[in-house]
C-alpha cells in the first residue's frame, strides 16, 4: 500500500464562486472529517493529488498549515462529467492501526479451459488495515472449465484481510463464447405500384 505526503493549506472560501477560484489556481478543494472531529476544510495543490489519485485507496499523509501531520484516505472524489477534471475530495481520517473497507481491484491469473471466455467483476469489498490495503486481489483460473463461477467466499485473501462482499458474490464465472448466428436473409414480396388516377 503505497503512502504519498502532500501540503494542505486551510480554505475559508465556499460556495461555486470560490471553488471555481481556487482551482483557477491550480489548486482542489477538499474536506478532512471522521472520528467524530468537526470537518477541516482545505485546498491541495492540483498535480500533486491528481498524481496520487491514480493508485486505487492510496493513503495521503496530508501536512497541515499548523505543523501537525493527519493520515487520510481519499472517501469520494467529485470528477467534471465531461473533462474528468478533479472539483473537490473527501478525505477521511484514518489511524495506522484501523481497519478501513475498501474496495479493491480483482485481477486473474493462468489460463482457463481453451476457446472460453472470462468474466469478471472489477472489484472486491475488503475490510483491511488503513496501512496494509492490498492494491489488488488475485484469482487464480488456470484450468478452470466452461461454467465455473467463482464465488467471493471461495477466494483465499491475504493475512489480515476479511470479506466485506455477500460470500455468494461472483468474482469470476468461466462462459463459451457467443455465437452470433448468420441473420436468415428477408424475403420481400414485390408490390405492384398502383396506377395514379388523373387529377
Amino acid at each position: 500500500m503505497s503512502e504519498v505526503r502532500i501540503d494542505a493549506q486551510p480554505r475559508d472560501e465556499f460556495g461555486k464562486g470560490a471553488a471555481r477560484r481556487i482551482r483557477r489556481d491550480g489548486k482542489i478543494p477538499a474536506v478532512i472529517y471522521g472520528h467524530g472531529t468537526d470537518p477541516i476544510h482545505i485546498t491541495l495543490p492540483g498535480r500533486d493529488l491528481t498524481r496520487a489519485l491514480k493508485q486505487q485507496n492510496v493513503l495521503i499523509q496530508l501536512q497541515l498549515a499548523d505543523g501537525k501531520s493527519q493520515l487520510t484516505l481519499p472517501k469520494s472524489i467529485q470528477r467534471d462529467p465531461l473533462r474528468q477534471i478533479i472539483e473537490h475530495v473527501d478525505l477521511v481520517v484514518v489511524n495506522a492501526g484501523e481497519k478501513v473497507v475498501v474496495e479493491v481491484p480483482i485481477v486473474t491469473f493462468g489460463s482457463a479451459e481453451p476457446g472460453s471466455l472470462v468474466e469478471h467483476a472489477d472489484n472486491l469489498s475488503v475490510r483491511a488495515l488503513a496501512t496494509s490495503i492490498p492494491t489488488s486481489i488475485e484469482v487464480d483460473i488456470a484450468g478452470l472449465l466452461i461454467g465455473t463461477n467463482v464465488r467471493a467466499g471461495d477466494l483465499k485473501l491475504p493475512d489480515g484481510v476479511e470479506l466485506e462482499s455477500d460470500a455468494d458474490y461472483s468474482v469470476v464465472h468461466i462462459v463459451s463464447p457467443q455465437t452470433e448466428e448468420a441473420a436468415a436473409p428477408v424475403e420481400v414480396a414485390a408490390v405492384d405500384a398502383a396506377p395514379v388516377a388523373d387529377a
